[in-house]
């Protein structure tokens, strides 16, 4: 979902504030996939410097003033590369799914495929109806709502309409889980996010990318 601008009063500042913050998205996500073909890990360290930086200064981060005076960091596990994949995208049942939100009205999606994710099990691949499109890659895992777990409502690991694409590789979908991130509802409970479902949800932890966020 749109993150909405604290600071920038009236509706043409704050479109701007996010429209620079997918710009600035987009660019990380870039640089991610140009440092990922040689360093993954590199990749990600710089993913979260990025990311600690836009929710701590940028106008329109989905922290309110209050947890942003006191904001350190997001809390990200240390890369692990076992949590890597590039899979292909195997046929699945056509699927729909129909999400009303309070924000951007009902959202719909198709299930395009499915990808294997090794003994983690497998994972639905969403695209998004509409005029931007893009895919999008949910995932709730067994550490979901758990204390210092990861978030109750699951992360996204893939939402290309806003940036967050970690490209293809040799033909192949990339899916790393240590860039798995929390949706805005899990900053600021007035957002209602797109959450994973069922096909989305995997009975394995995943004990890396983004975890619960507690304001100090």
């Amino acid at each position: 979902m749109p993150h909405r601008p604290r600071t920038l009063p009236g509706p043409a500042s704050d479109a701007l504030a996010v429209a620079d913050w997918r710009r600035k998205v987009a660019e990380a996500y870039a640089d991610v996939r140009h440092l990922a073909a040689d360093d993954p890990a590199q990749a990600h360290a710089v993913w979260v410097q990025r990311r600690d930086e836009l929710f701590a200064d940028h106008p329109a981060s989905p922290l309110d003033a209050a947890t942003r005076a006191f904001f350190a960091g997001l809390e990200v596990a240390p890369y692990d590369p076992a949590y890597r994949f590039e899979v292909p995208v195997r046929p699945s049942e056509p699927q729909r799914l129909e999400i009303s939100t309070e924000t951007d009205g009902m959202i719909s999606y198709e299930r395009i495929g499915t990808v294997e994710l090794g003994d983690l099990g497998a994972l639905a691949l969403w695209a998004l109806h509409g005029y931007a499109g893009g895919l999008f890659l949910p995932v709730r895992d067994a550490l979901a709502g758990q204390d210092g777990g990861t978030f109750g409502g699951g992360r996204y690991v893939l939402d290309t309409i806003k940036g967050a694409d970690l490209g293809m590789s040799r033909g192949l979908l990339v899916v790393d889980l240590n860039f798995a991130f929390n949706p805005s509802c899990a900053y600021d409970p007035s957002w209602s996010c797109p959450l994973a479902t069922r096909a989305n949800t995997l009975a394995a932890p995943v004990p890396v990318g983004e975890r619960t966020f507690t304001a100090s």
